[in-house]
């Protein structure tokens, strides 16, 4: 078979198998964990009929099941981003997941390519972990994107609610009742821990460690040093809405300033890869001559890790703290 069909055909194997994993993803969890639905996933969960307890327990497990596996060689690679996104599966699903992803992949180009078995199978597994990884990290960067822009929200809100006379804990509760997700479902399970006796600072703590988000430490410094030391909650959470919205505003200037340089090393980068397309498209034999020779498949690696090489280097000299 031509290298220009077979070439399609490995493209058309990934996006299948990446569609296929959020399939398994809505069709294991429901529609309310998807990061689109305006529906609160825990809300949701007490409206068809679980308990309280049974809620907290659940969503609990699910966001902290990706901590401890850190060990497990190659869920390592991806266990940052999976405790980020509070991926719903737990560590041996998703291995799994990946394995027969990566044997679906194996049938695929079995009966769409001739290449040889080893490059099948290494590209297979490549094809499992690379789809997974990427769905991964593409529901970690949305998730804590909705996340740093929901929380000055929540802040004014609670802001909102002590001025008016209710406790902290009655201003948590409001904002998971009121906000949407994923935020709602974050500020909900620390309701609930602080409805079964846990100091509240300290859950603020726990989360904002686990999301490993900066605005979120300094509403977690904020309770505490106010429970210790007393003084005006409202004042200082206000003040510190008005910081993370600076912020915030701050990191949009630089995302959009450094927005030509991203989309550079992406032009660069995809580039030479939309030009093989269009050669294949135009004349699917065009590397026929040559696509035999044993420094053909070398080659073609050493291409690809120099482009991704590219992407990797622009986004470390855009990648600006604020």
């Amino acid at each position: 078979m031509q290298f220009g069909m077979e070439a399609i055909i490995y493209v058309f194997i990934f996006v299948g198998v990446l569609a296929l994993v959020e399939g398994i993803y809505l069709v294991s969890f429901g529609k309310s964990i998807s990061l689109n639905s305006k529906v609160n996933r825990r809300l949701d969960m007490l409206d068809k009929g679980a308990g309280r307890e049974q809620v907290l327990e659940q969503l609990r497990k699910e966001m902290r099941q990706h901590m401890k596996t850190k060990s497990i060689p190659l869920y390592s690679l991806i266990s940052e981003r999976a405790q980020k996104a509070a991926i719903a599966f737990t560590p041996r699903q998703l291995i799994m997941i990946m394995g027969g992803l990566a044997v679906l992949a194996y049938v695929g180009l079995t009966i769409g390519t001739e290449t040889a078995p080893v490059v099948r199978a290494v590209t297979s597994v490549g094809i499992g972990i690379g789809a997974v990884y990427l769905w991964i990290n593409h529901k970690a960067n949305k998730r804590m994107a909705l996340i740093e822009e929901q929380l000055p929200d929540a802040i004014e809100l609670m802001v909102r609610s002590l001025r008016v006379g209710h406790p902290f804990t009655s201003a948590v509760q409001i904002v998971a009742q009121e906000v949407e997700d994923p935020l709602a479902t974050e500020f909900g399970i620390i309701a609930d821990e602080a409805a079964y006796g846990r100091d509240i600072a300290e859950a603020l703590k726990e989360m904002a460690e686990r999301l490993d988000m900066q605005d979120m430490r300094f509403l977690a410094v904020a309770v505490t040093i106010q429970q210790q030391s007393g003084g005006n909650l409202a004042e200082v959470l206000a003040g510190l809405a008005k910081v993370i919205r600076s912020r915030f505003r701050l990191f949009r200037k630089v995302k959009a300033i450094t927005a030509e340089a991203k989309w550079s090393g992406k032009f660069l980068s995809g580039f030479p890869l939309f030009c093989l397309v269009g050669m294949l498209l135009k004349d699917p034999g065009y590397y026929d001559p040559v696509i035999d020779h044993p420094w053909f498949i070398p080659a073609c690696f050493v291409v690809g890790i120099f482009l991704s090489a590219n992407l990797l280097v622009m986004r470390i000299l855009t990648n600006i703290k604020v």
